[in-house]
């Protein structure tokens, strides 16, 4: 009696597609932006020091204004920033679809271009595109998103009301000698990620072009 064919059993753990995305890259690239957000905000000042009106007085000149706002940035800096975030954030949410357009170009850049492994080829529709094509695709995309849609005025317009903001307190409030011994720790902190994340970024786009 003839034995009855096998069937070929497939090995489902080594089908197994990879991540879309270079995971432990991904994993470090947000650690350390939480990391430097948290050390950012502990150095923040009181809110109450900042709307304090005693402190409050109208600058005598142009020249006095300036002053003020240099002085003040370097010492409110990251609650500036705080109040900056803040108008970007308002301004998204009150127009949803510019934050879900806003949203999918981030998304775009990094699931289709940063973080993902450079072995795995981008493949849509059948065709594969190489990783040149997919930032020519992006940067194209993003300059329609800035320039031809209302994302691009929105997030305009929110950065100057939080800039107008942050220059009309810096003009009012008149800086202590405090504020000069303390110039220089407040440069460090939340913004610290910035260069971090750059080069991050500039390694992940010159290592793929």
């Amino acid at each position: 009696m003839a034995t009855p064919p096998t069937l070929p059993v497939t090995n489902q753990q080594a089908v197994q597609s990879q991540p879309p995305i270079n995971t432990p890259a991904f994993r470090t690239f947000f650690s350390r932006l939480s990391t430097s957000i948290r050390d950012g905000l502990s150095q923040r000042r009181p809110w109450t020091e900042l709307i304090d009106r005693s402190s409050m007085a109208r600058p005598e000149s142009l020249t006095d204004a300036l002053s003020r706002i240099r002085k003040n940035l370097a010492y409110f800096k990251v609650n500036y920033v705080a109040i900056v975030s803040l108008v970007l954030a308002f301004s998204l949410f009150s127009h949803p679809l510019s934050l879900l357009v806003l949203i999918g170009l981030l998304g775009g850049w990094m699931f289709l271009y940063l973080f993902r492994p450079s072995d795995q080829p981008l493949v849509v529709f059948g065709r594969t595109f190489s990783d040149r094509e997919t930032l020519l695709a992006l940067v194209l995309s993003t300059i329609v998103v800035v320039f031809m849609t209302s994302v691009g005025s929105l997030l305009t317009s929110a950065l100057m009301i939080g800039v107008a903001i942050v220059c009309v307190h810096g003009a009012f409030v008149v800086p202590d000698d405090l504020f000069l011994d303390e110039q220089e720790p407040a440069n460090a902190g939340l913004l610290s990620f910035l260069g971090g994340s750059a080069t991050s970024a500039a390694a992940a786009v010159s290592g793929r072009v």
